[in-house]
């Protein structure tokens, strides 16, 4: 099976800030790179601590999936990464706000560190609910 790559981005999100691409499209299927709690436009984290980085994590997500021709409906599986574990409720409180019916599948995991002093980090895996091939 022949599978073409093709990459997503979006304007809405922060840019990439190495060499790698904010989003994959390999069939059916959206791959996010992560997404920190990042202005889109200043390229800053956003200040409030894990709440208000976690929202902007997952809006930054929301952006680039719209790009995709998805939503955050559409998520199969994210990947927290939290700079501090005992920040995992206050960072849940946010994420269930986004993933109220049907949540995806999830891991969360404390890292040593983040980039930018970012407190949390989040990717995910979407699905395609139309072909778009």
């Amino acid at each position: 099976m022949d599978v073409q790559k093709e990459i997503i981005s979006s304007a809405k999100a922060p840019k990439a800030i190495g060499p790698y691409s904010q989003a994959i499209r390999a069939g059916h299927i959206i791959y996010t790179s992560g997404q920190l709690g990042m202005d889109p436009v200043s390229g800053v984290i956003v200040d409030g601590g894990v709440e208000a980085e976690t929202r902007q994590a997952l809006h930054n997500l929301e952006s680039i999936l719209s790009s995709a021709g998805t939503d955050l409906a559409s998520v199969l599986k994210t990947t927290v990464f939290l700079r501090d574990i005992n920040d995992f409720s206050r960072m849940n409180g946010i994420y269930q706000e986004f993933f109220k019916d049907q949540p995806p599948a999830r891991s969360a995991v404390q890292v040593g560190a983040l980039p930018k002093g970012a407190a949390v980090e989040i990717e995910a895996v979407a699905i395609l609910r139309h072909s778009q091939s």
